[in-house]
Protein backbone atom coordinates (compact mmCIF):
# COMPACT_ATOMS: atom_id res chain seq x y z
CA UNK A 1 0.00 0.00 0.00
CA UNK A 2 1.43 3.58 -0.89
CA UNK A 3 1.55 6.05 1.84
CA UNK A 4 0.45 9.50 0.25
CA UNK A 5 1.13 12.70 1.35
CA UNK A 6 -1.51 14.12 3.07
CA UNK A 7 -3.74 17.27 1.28
CA UNK A 8 -7.03 19.05 1.81
CA UNK A 9 -7.93 17.85 -1.60
CA UNK A 10 -9.31 14.32 -1.78
CA UNK A 11 -9.10 15.34 -5.36
CA UNK A 12 -5.25 16.86 -5.80
CA UNK A 13 -2.71 14.90 -7.43
CA UNK A 14 0.36 13.85 -4.67
CA UNK A 15 3.67 14.94 -6.09
CA UNK A 16 4.92 13.93 -8.68
CA UNK A 17 1.89 12.86 -10.66
CA UNK A 18 -0.04 14.28 -13.66
CA UNK A 19 -3.16 13.78 -15.66
CA UNK A 20 -2.43 12.87 -19.29
CA UNK A 21 -5.89 12.30 -21.42
CA UNK A 22 -6.30 9.88 -24.20
CA UNK A 23 -7.49 10.64 -27.78
CA UNK A 24 -11.02 9.36 -26.92
CA UNK A 25 -11.20 11.23 -23.35
CA UNK A 26 -9.93 8.49 -20.54
CA UNK A 27 -7.77 10.34 -17.98
CA UNK A 28 -4.52 8.19 -17.24
CA UNK A 29 -2.63 9.08 -14.25
CA UNK A 30 1.01 8.84 -14.65
CA UNK A 31 3.93 8.79 -11.85
CA UNK A 32 6.99 10.35 -13.13
CA UNK A 33 9.01 9.36 -10.49
CA UNK A 34 8.33 5.66 -10.68
CA UNK A 35 7.33 5.82 -14.22
CA UNK A 36 4.20 3.96 -13.68
CA UNK A 37 0.74 4.82 -14.83
CA UNK A 38 -2.90 4.00 -14.04
CA UNK A 39 -6.41 4.54 -14.85
CA UNK A 40 -7.64 5.46 -11.62
CA UNK A 41 -6.79 8.45 -9.25
CA UNK A 42 -3.99 7.65 -7.23
CA UNK A 43 -5.68 9.70 -4.06
CA UNK A 44 -9.64 8.39 -4.78
CA UNK A 45 -9.32 5.41 -6.74
CA UNK A 46 -11.75 6.76 -9.27
CA UNK A 47 -11.44 7.02 -12.73
CA UNK A 48 -12.17 10.33 -15.39
CA UNK A 49 -13.24 10.81 -18.35
CA UNK A 50 -13.17 14.37 -20.28
CA UNK A 51 -16.13 15.12 -22.33
CA UNK A 52 -17.92 17.74 -24.80
CA UNK A 53 -16.22 20.52 -27.33
CA UNK A 54 -12.64 21.69 -26.59
CA UNK A 55 -13.21 25.60 -24.85
CA UNK A 56 -14.30 28.46 -27.16
CA UNK A 57 -10.82 29.37 -29.26
CA UNK A 58 -9.00 26.22 -28.86
CA UNK A 59 -8.37 23.83 -31.55
CA UNK A 60 -6.47 20.72 -31.77
CA UNK A 61 -3.86 19.83 -34.62
CA UNK A 62 -1.68 17.44 -35.77
CA UNK A 63 2.32 18.13 -35.18
CA UNK A 64 4.17 16.53 -37.64
CA UNK A 65 7.38 17.33 -36.31
CA UNK A 66 6.63 15.84 -33.10
CA UNK A 67 4.81 13.39 -34.20
CA UNK A 68 1.56 14.70 -31.43
CA UNK A 69 -1.35 16.04 -31.08
CA UNK A 70 -1.64 19.30 -29.88
CA UNK A 71 -3.68 22.28 -28.77
CA UNK A 72 -3.92 25.86 -30.26
CA UNK A 73 -5.60 28.72 -28.26
CA UNK A 74 -6.06 31.27 -31.11
CA UNK A 75 -6.47 34.15 -28.90
CA UNK A 76 -3.20 33.92 -27.47
CA UNK A 77 -1.24 31.71 -29.45
CA UNK A 78 -0.57 29.05 -26.47
CA UNK A 79 0.40 25.70 -27.86
CA UNK A 80 0.60 22.55 -25.37
CA UNK A 81 0.16 18.78 -25.36
CA UNK A 82 -2.03 19.26 -22.40
CA UNK A 83 -5.96 19.04 -23.08
CA UNK A 84 -7.30 22.11 -22.07
CA UNK A 85 -10.57 19.96 -20.84
CA UNK A 86 -8.67 18.07 -18.43
CA UNK A 87 -9.75 20.57 -15.95
CA UNK A 88 -13.55 19.89 -16.38
CA UNK A 89 -12.58 16.12 -16.15
CA UNK A 90 -15.54 14.00 -14.78
CA UNK A 91 -15.66 10.55 -12.53
CA UNK A 92 -17.07 8.13 -14.27
CA UNK A 93 -18.43 4.65 -13.19
CA UNK A 94 -15.73 2.00 -12.72
CA UNK A 95 -15.08 0.12 -16.46
CA UNK A 96 -16.00 -3.65 -16.06
CA UNK A 97 -16.52 -5.68 -19.38
CA UNK A 98 -19.75 -6.25 -18.51
CA UNK A 99 -20.58 -2.70 -19.62
CA UNK A 100 -19.34 -3.17 -23.35
CA UNK A 101 -21.52 -3.01 -26.00
CA UNK A 102 -20.92 -5.51 -28.98
CA UNK A 103 -20.90 -3.80 -32.06
CA UNK A 104 -19.04 -6.22 -34.38
CA UNK A 105 -19.52 -9.52 -35.14
CA UNK A 106 -17.78 -12.47 -37.31
CA UNK A 107 -19.28 -10.96 -40.67
CA UNK A 108 -17.48 -7.67 -39.44
CA UNK A 109 -14.44 -6.79 -41.53
CA UNK A 110 -11.32 -5.14 -40.34
CA UNK A 111 -12.09 -1.97 -42.14
CA UNK A 112 -15.33 -1.65 -40.91
CA UNK A 113 -13.97 -1.65 -37.01
CA UNK A 114 -12.05 1.47 -38.46
CA UNK A 115 -14.76 3.39 -40.31
CA UNK A 116 -14.32 6.99 -39.08
CA UNK A 117 -11.10 6.81 -36.77
CA UNK A 118 -8.05 9.16 -37.62
CA UNK A 119 -4.31 7.01 -36.81
CA UNK A 120 -2.36 9.99 -37.88
CA UNK A 121 0.11 9.86 -35.33
CA UNK A 122 -0.14 6.04 -34.31
CA UNK A 123 2.94 3.62 -34.72
CA UNK A 124 1.78 -0.13 -35.25
CA UNK A 125 4.45 -3.31 -35.02
CA UNK A 126 2.93 -6.05 -36.66
CA UNK A 127 4.84 -9.56 -36.92
CA UNK A 128 4.27 -11.42 -39.78
CA UNK A 129 3.13 -8.47 -42.00
CA UNK A 130 3.74 -9.65 -45.36
CA UNK A 131 1.02 -11.70 -45.71
CA UNK A 132 -2.28 -13.56 -44.57
CA UNK A 133 -4.30 -11.70 -41.64
CA UNK A 134 -1.20 -9.61 -40.42
CA UNK A 135 -0.88 -8.62 -43.84
CA UNK A 136 -4.49 -7.10 -43.95
CA UNK A 137 -3.82 -6.17 -40.14
CA UNK A 138 -1.10 -3.59 -41.84
CA UNK A 139 -3.15 -2.46 -45.02
CA UNK A 140 -6.74 -1.44 -42.90
CA UNK A 141 -4.31 0.21 -40.34
CA UNK A 142 -2.31 2.37 -43.47
CA UNK A 143 -5.00 2.95 -45.00
CA UNK A 144 -6.50 5.10 -41.83
CA UNK A 145 -3.27 6.73 -41.57
CA UNK A 146 -1.22 4.98 -38.85
CA UNK A 147 2.93 4.15 -39.32
CA UNK A 148 3.28 0.75 -39.99
CA UNK A 149 6.66 -1.53 -39.11
CA UNK A 150 6.51 -5.01 -41.53
CA UNK A 151 8.42 -6.96 -38.70
CA UNK A 152 9.62 -9.43 -41.23
CA UNK A 153 12.11 -11.86 -42.48
CA UNK A 154 11.27 -12.08 -45.99
CA UNK A 155 12.38 -8.44 -47.39
CA UNK A 156 11.20 -8.85 -51.36
CA UNK A 157 8.20 -10.45 -50.26
CA UNK A 158 7.44 -7.39 -47.42
CA UNK A 159 8.58 -4.67 -50.08
CA UNK A 160 5.90 -6.78 -52.38
CA UNK A 161 3.12 -6.23 -49.93
CA UNK A 162 3.88 -2.49 -48.93
CA UNK A 163 3.61 -2.22 -52.80
CA UNK A 164 0.28 -3.28 -52.63
CA UNK A 165 -0.84 -0.92 -50.22
CA UNK A 166 0.29 2.14 -52.00
CA UNK A 167 -0.89 0.92 -55.11
CA UNK A 168 -4.56 1.57 -52.96
CA UNK A 169 -3.38 4.51 -51.20
CA UNK A 170 -0.05 6.21 -52.33
CA UNK A 171 0.17 8.07 -49.20
CA UNK A 172 0.48 5.05 -47.22
CA UNK A 173 3.68 4.60 -48.85
CA UNK A 174 5.82 6.93 -46.51
CA UNK A 175 4.49 5.25 -43.27
CA UNK A 176 4.87 1.54 -44.26
CA UNK A 177 8.75 0.38 -43.88
CA UNK A 178 10.24 -2.88 -43.65
CA UNK A 179 12.27 -4.28 -40.52
CA UNK A 180 14.11 -7.70 -40.19
CA UNK A 181 13.10 -10.24 -38.24
CA UNK A 182 13.74 -13.83 -37.94
CA UNK A 183 11.70 -15.36 -35.21
CA UNK A 184 13.33 -18.70 -35.41
CA UNK A 185 16.60 -16.65 -33.97
CA UNK A 186 17.03 -14.79 -30.83
CA UNK A 187 20.11 -13.37 -31.94
CA UNK A 188 17.63 -11.50 -34.78
CA UNK A 189 15.24 -10.49 -32.34
CA UNK A 190 18.44 -8.42 -30.33
CA UNK A 191 19.11 -7.05 -33.64
CA UNK A 192 15.77 -6.24 -34.46
CA UNK A 193 15.13 -4.74 -31.25
CA UNK A 194 18.34 -2.33 -31.57
CA UNK A 195 17.05 -0.81 -34.66
CA UNK A 196 13.54 -0.55 -33.81
CA UNK A 197 14.97 1.45 -30.25
CA UNK A 198 17.22 3.69 -32.72
CA UNK A 199 14.37 5.02 -35.06
CA UNK A 200 10.98 4.82 -32.99
CA UNK A 201 10.31 6.39 -29.62
CA UNK A 202 6.50 5.14 -28.89
CA UNK A 203 4.98 2.02 -29.96
CA UNK A 204 1.24 2.42 -29.92
CA UNK A 205 0.26 -1.21 -31.44
CA UNK A 206 2.32 -3.77 -30.66
CA UNK A 207 0.34 -7.15 -32.81
CA UNK A 208 2.27 -10.60 -32.13
CA UNK A 209 0.73 -11.79 -35.21
CA UNK A 210 3.29 -14.42 -36.91
CA UNK A 211 3.14 -18.12 -36.36
CA UNK A 212 3.79 -21.32 -38.61
CA UNK A 213 1.56 -24.50 -38.91
CA UNK A 214 2.19 -27.68 -39.84
CA UNK A 215 5.91 -27.70 -39.69
CA UNK A 216 7.17 -31.45 -39.90
CA UNK A 217 9.98 -31.52 -36.77
CA UNK A 218 12.76 -28.74 -37.30
CA UNK A 219 14.48 -27.34 -35.09
CA UNK A 220 15.89 -23.41 -34.67
CA UNK A 221 19.78 -22.25 -34.91
CA UNK A 222 18.68 -22.05 -31.12
CA UNK A 223 18.20 -25.33 -31.14
CA UNK A 224 14.51 -25.46 -30.03
CA UNK A 225 11.30 -26.52 -31.97
CA UNK A 226 10.72 -23.82 -34.33
CA UNK A 227 6.73 -23.81 -33.84
CA UNK A 228 7.45 -23.17 -30.10
CA UNK A 229 10.17 -20.66 -30.46
CA UNK A 230 8.50 -18.47 -33.54
CA UNK A 231 4.99 -18.56 -31.93
CA UNK A 232 5.56 -18.09 -28.80
CA UNK A 233 9.14 -17.60 -26.96
CA UNK A 234 10.56 -15.06 -29.70
CA UNK A 235 7.21 -12.91 -29.43
CA UNK A 236 7.98 -13.26 -25.40
CA UNK A 237 11.46 -11.52 -25.69
CA UNK A 238 10.81 -9.03 -28.52
CA UNK A 239 7.90 -7.48 -26.18
CA UNK A 240 10.06 -7.37 -23.01
CA UNK A 241 12.94 -5.87 -24.82
CA UNK A 242 10.70 -3.23 -26.43
CA UNK A 243 9.08 -2.66 -22.85
CA UNK A 244 10.76 1.03 -22.73
CA UNK A 245 8.52 2.07 -26.21
CA UNK A 246 5.54 1.35 -24.40
CA UNK A 247 3.00 3.54 -22.07
CA UNK A 248 0.04 3.52 -21.43
CA UNK A 249 -1.35 4.45 -24.37
CA UNK A 250 0.08 1.17 -25.87
CA UNK A 251 -1.70 -1.72 -26.54
CA UNK A 252 0.08 -5.39 -27.04
CA UNK A 253 -2.15 -8.09 -29.41
CA UNK A 254 -1.24 -11.24 -29.38
CA UNK A 255 -2.97 -14.10 -31.71
CA UNK A 256 -3.77 -17.30 -30.71
CA UNK A 257 -6.47 -19.82 -31.60
CA UNK A 258 -9.40 -21.43 -30.31
CA UNK A 259 -6.74 -24.27 -30.95
CA UNK A 260 -5.85 -23.38 -27.62
CA UNK A 261 -8.70 -25.31 -25.91
CA UNK A 262 -6.69 -28.56 -27.34
CA UNK A 263 -3.25 -28.70 -25.63
CA UNK A 264 -2.09 -30.69 -23.32
CA UNK A 265 0.61 -28.93 -21.40
CA UNK A 266 0.85 -30.37 -17.87
CA UNK A 267 -1.04 -28.02 -14.82
CA UNK A 268 2.40 -28.79 -12.76
CA UNK A 269 6.34 -29.20 -13.46
CA UNK A 270 6.28 -27.62 -16.94
CA UNK A 271 9.34 -28.48 -18.39
CA UNK A 272 11.40 -27.83 -21.93
CA UNK A 273 10.46 -30.82 -23.41
CA UNK A 274 6.53 -29.73 -22.93
CA UNK A 275 7.12 -27.46 -25.19
CA UNK A 276 10.01 -28.12 -27.47
CA UNK A 277 9.38 -32.27 -27.87
CA UNK A 278 11.84 -34.24 -29.49
CA UNK A 279 10.98 -35.65 -33.05
CA UNK A 280 10.09 -39.37 -31.67
CA UNK A 281 7.38 -37.07 -29.25
CA UNK A 282 6.38 -34.47 -31.63
CA UNK A 283 3.12 -34.09 -33.60
CA UNK A 284 2.70 -30.89 -35.48
CA UNK A 285 -1.21 -30.62 -34.67
CA UNK A 286 -0.57 -30.68 -30.98
CA UNK A 287 2.49 -28.82 -31.42
CA UNK A 288 0.45 -25.40 -32.64
CA UNK A 289 -2.33 -26.09 -29.75
CA UNK A 290 0.54 -26.00 -27.17
CA UNK A 291 1.94 -23.06 -29.14
CA UNK A 292 -1.46 -21.25 -28.98
CA UNK A 293 -2.23 -21.66 -25.40
CA UNK A 294 1.32 -20.30 -24.89
CA UNK A 295 -0.06 -17.08 -26.52
CA UNK A 296 -3.15 -16.79 -24.14
CA UNK A 297 -0.94 -17.96 -20.92
CA UNK A 298 1.93 -15.16 -21.98
CA UNK A 299 -0.81 -12.46 -22.57
CA UNK A 300 -3.03 -13.41 -19.37
CA UNK A 301 0.58 -12.85 -17.31
CA UNK A 302 1.87 -10.21 -19.04
CA UNK A 303 -1.37 -8.49 -18.36
CA UNK A 304 -1.27 -8.58 -14.45
CA UNK A 305 2.63 -7.97 -14.35
CA UNK A 306 1.65 -4.59 -16.39
CA UNK A 307 -1.44 -3.62 -14.97
CA UNK A 308 0.18 -0.70 -13.24
CA UNK A 309 1.66 1.06 -16.38
CA UNK A 310 -1.99 1.39 -17.90
CA UNK A 311 -0.61 -1.20 -20.52
CA UNK A 312 -3.68 -3.04 -22.15
CA UNK A 313 -3.31 -6.70 -23.27
CA UNK A 314 -5.27 -9.11 -25.40
CA UNK A 315 -5.42 -12.16 -26.96
CA UNK A 316 -7.28 -13.53 -29.29
CA UNK A 317 -8.64 -16.07 -32.08
CA UNK A 318 -9.10 -14.62 -35.71
CA UNK A 319 -11.47 -17.16 -37.02
CA UNK A 320 -12.56 -20.70 -38.05
CA UNK A 321 -9.78 -22.49 -40.39
CA UNK A 322 -9.30 -18.45 -42.05
CA UNK A 323 -7.50 -19.02 -45.64
CA UNK A 324 -4.18 -18.03 -44.71
CA UNK A 325 -0.04 -18.87 -45.99
CA UNK A 326 -0.26 -20.82 -42.86
CA UNK A 327 -1.47 -24.31 -44.62
CA UNK A 328 1.95 -24.05 -46.98
CA UNK A 329 3.29 -26.72 -45.26
CA UNK A 330 1.32 -29.58 -46.06
CA UNK A 331 -0.57 -31.17 -48.61
CA UNK A 332 -3.11 -32.45 -46.71
CA UNK A 333 -3.63 -28.75 -44.36
CA UNK A 334 -4.03 -26.96 -48.33
CA UNK A 335 -6.50 -29.47 -49.73
CA UNK A 336 -8.72 -29.06 -46.78
CA UNK A 337 -8.22 -25.40 -46.70
CA UNK A 338 -9.30 -25.05 -50.39
CA UNK A 339 -12.48 -27.99 -49.51
CA UNK A 340 -14.10 -25.46 -46.57
CA UNK A 341 -12.49 -21.69 -47.88
CA UNK A 342 -16.52 -20.85 -48.75
CA UNK A 343 -17.59 -21.35 -45.61
CA UNK A 344 -14.34 -19.49 -43.38
CA UNK A 345 -13.86 -16.02 -42.70
CA UNK A 346 -12.24 -13.82 -45.78
CA UNK A 347 -9.18 -12.29 -44.20
CA UNK A 348 -10.23 -8.77 -44.03
CA UNK A 349 -12.86 -10.70 -41.29
CA UNK A 350 -10.01 -12.34 -39.96
CA UNK A 351 -7.98 -9.14 -39.25
CA UNK A 352 -11.14 -7.18 -37.55
CA UNK A 353 -10.50 -8.48 -34.10
CA UNK A 354 -7.38 -7.69 -34.27
CA UNK A 355 -7.64 -4.52 -34.79
CA UNK A 356 -10.61 -4.10 -32.66
CA UNK A 357 -8.46 -5.07 -29.84
CA UNK A 358 -5.74 -2.66 -30.93
CA UNK A 359 -8.19 0.45 -31.66
CA UNK A 360 -11.47 0.24 -29.88
CA UNK A 361 -12.15 3.10 -27.50
CA UNK A 362 -14.46 0.63 -24.89
CA UNK A 363 -11.38 -1.37 -24.10
CA UNK A 364 -9.76 1.50 -23.21
CA UNK A 365 -8.98 0.40 -19.19
CA UNK A 366 -9.26 -3.61 -19.61
CA UNK A 367 -7.19 -5.71 -20.28
CA UNK A 368 -6.09 -9.56 -19.90
CA UNK A 369 -9.16 -10.41 -21.65
CA UNK A 370 -9.49 -13.00 -24.69
CA UNK A 371 -11.60 -12.10 -28.14
CA UNK A 372 -13.67 -13.81 -30.39
CA UNK A 373 -15.67 -12.22 -32.75
CA UNK A 374 -14.74 -9.06 -32.01
CA UNK A 375 -16.15 -9.88 -28.35
CA UNK A 376 -14.86 -11.21 -25.32
CA UNK A 377 -15.37 -14.56 -24.63
CA UNK A 378 -13.66 -17.09 -22.01
CA UNK A 379 -10.08 -18.58 -22.89
CA UNK A 380 -9.62 -22.47 -21.53
CA UNK A 381 -9.80 -23.26 -18.09
CA UNK A 382 -5.81 -24.08 -18.57
CA UNK A 383 -5.46 -20.89 -19.68
CA UNK A 384 -6.44 -19.31 -16.81
CA UNK A 385 -4.41 -20.75 -14.06
CA UNK A 386 -2.32 -18.77 -12.46
CA UNK A 387 0.22 -20.68 -11.58
CA UNK A 388 0.99 -22.41 -15.13
CA UNK A 389 1.09 -18.63 -16.50
CA UNK A 390 3.63 -18.38 -13.87
CA UNK A 391 5.20 -21.72 -15.15
CA UNK A 392 5.80 -20.85 -18.47
CA UNK A 393 6.72 -17.18 -17.91
CA UNK A 394 9.64 -18.06 -15.60
CA UNK A 395 10.59 -20.93 -17.85
CA UNK A 396 10.85 -18.46 -20.91
CA UNK A 397 12.88 -16.22 -18.80
CA UNK A 398 15.29 -19.26 -17.72
CA UNK A 399 15.70 -20.53 -21.12
CA UNK A 400 16.24 -17.55 -23.33
CA UNK A 401 19.19 -16.25 -20.70
CA UNK A 402 20.41 -19.67 -21.32
CA UNK A 403 20.35 -19.74 -24.62
CA UNK A 404 21.70 -16.18 -24.83
CA UNK A 405 24.44 -16.87 -22.51
CA UNK A 406 25.61 -20.08 -24.25
CA UNK A 407 25.89 -17.68 -27.96
CA UNK A 408 28.87 -16.28 -25.82
CA UNK A 409 31.24 -18.61 -24.90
Amino acid sequence: MISLPDSDSEDELPPGWEERATDDGKVCYVNQQGKTSQWTHPRTGRSKRITGELPLGWEKYYDEQGKRFMFLNKETQQRTNVDPRLAFAVEEPTQNVAQVRQRFDSCSTALQVLHGKDLHGRTALITGANCGIGFETARSLAQHGCEIIFACRNRTSTEAAIERIAQERPAARSRCRFAALDLSSLRSVQRFVNEIKQTVSHIDYLILNAGVFALPHTKTEDGLETTFQVSHLSHFYLTLQLETLFDYKTRIVVLSSESHRFANLPVENLAVHHLSPPPEKYWSMMAYNNAKLCNVLFAQELAQRWKQRGISVFSLHPGNMVSTDLSRNYWFYRLLFAIVRPFTKSLQQAAATSIYCATANELTGLSGLYFNNCFFCEPSKLSKGTSLQQQLWQLSENLISELLEEEQH
